[in-house]
Parts: structure tokens; sequence; C-alpha cells
């Protein structure tokens, strides 16, 4: 009866784990430059009333992550996020967090204020879920290159040192040749993520 009951506990666990976003991936490597498709552009404000266009960082290494403030693995990266945009600044390096948050500015301004967030945030619209194959699992993270080509996705939690060893490989000279790369309207032909996570 007790090993049951401890059965029980440990679904119960990971059920809660799986609904509230918190979700471990496994390691995506970075893509060959060949095979990377490039970024869907998208422009919105950022909480200072700037508009913010993702292809304006072109010849930047940038990290897009979708987040929102009720997700609990969202809030152990951000701390991460902001160590990267200090330590990577003066090497071309941006973060950009967009929240797809309901209630948008009422619950995200404060949140960034409070944590001192050091890198641009924008709210995130249907469109821009869309265009990045419906966004649906929190948090998920894309890491584009300098010609504004993905080179990594992540959907779910993972750990800081991968985060890391990704960007610098980037940086170091496996962030792409700038040039023009061909339009894309959509990151995705079809749906979205296969995962879904609920606030």
């Amino acid at each position: 009866m007790k090993n049951l009951n401890l059965g029980f506990v440990a679904i119960a666990i990971i059920s809660s784990f799986t609904f509230t976003g918190c979700s471990k991936t496994s390691h995506a490597a970075i893509k060959d430059q060949s095979n990377r498709k490039l970024a869907p552009d998208f422009s919105l404000k950022d909480a200072t009333g700037k508009t913010v266009k993702l292809s304006d960082l072109r010849g930047n290494v940038v990290l897009l992550n979708f987040w929102a403030t009720w997700c609990g693995p969202c809030q152990i990266e951000i701390p991460w996020f902001m160590d990267f945009q200090k330590e990577y600044k003066d090497r071309k390096f941006e973060v950009l967090g967009v929240s797809m948050d309901d209630d948008g500015w009422t619950s995200v301004k404060p949140y960034i204020a409070q944590r001192k967030i050091n890198y641009p945030i924008v709210i995130g619209t249907e469109q821009t879920s869309t265009l990045y194959g419906g966004v649906e699992a929190l948090p998920t993270t894309f890491l584009i290159d300098r010609s504004g080509r993905i080179a990594a996705m992540h959907m779910g939690l993972i750990s800081k040192s991968e985060y890391k060893d990704e960007i610098v490989k980037l940086l170091d000279g496996d962030g792409g040749i700038i040039q023009e790369p061909v339009k894309s309207s959509s990151l995705f032909s079809t749906g979205g993520p296969a995962l879904f996570f609920a606030n």
C-alpha cells in the first residue's frame, strides 16, 4: 500500500510538472548553416512604447524567448538570460523576450520592474505565435544567427550551460555569414508544437 501511494504521488507530481509548462527538453544541437530557416520578422512595442523589429537586430546573435509571468520554468530562465545579456552584449548578442500573458502589460510591467530585467520585452500576439508555429508550450526559445536564421529551438527548460554553449558557438564563428536571406513569411507551414500547456 505504501508503494502504491508513492506511485500516485509520483504521477501527481509529473502531471503537475507537465501542466505548468515545466518541460525538460532534450538538447537540440545547433543546425548546420545550410539547414537554417529565416526567422519570421515582426514589429512589437516594448514597455516604453518603442517599436522593436526583429530584423533590426540582424548582425547580432539573438536569443528570442517566448514566455509568461505565470510560467515556472520561465522564471528560472530569466536570470540566466539577464546574465547572458550582460556578459555578451559587447559581442553583438541580444536577448528579446516575447510575453504571451493574456493581460499584457498589466502583469508584465510590474514583473519587469520587480526583477530589473535588462533586455527588451514585448507583448506577443496571436499573429506572432502563428509565425513561429503556434507557440503553446512555454518557454519556447529560438537562437538566431547573425543573418537572421534560426540556429536552434528549445521547447521547455534546458540547462543554463547548454544555452551558454550554443551562444558561445554562434558568437565564436558559427553565427552565419551576414547576407540577404531568402524571404519567409512563416517558420512552419502547418500547425504548432505538439505540446500544450495552459495557465
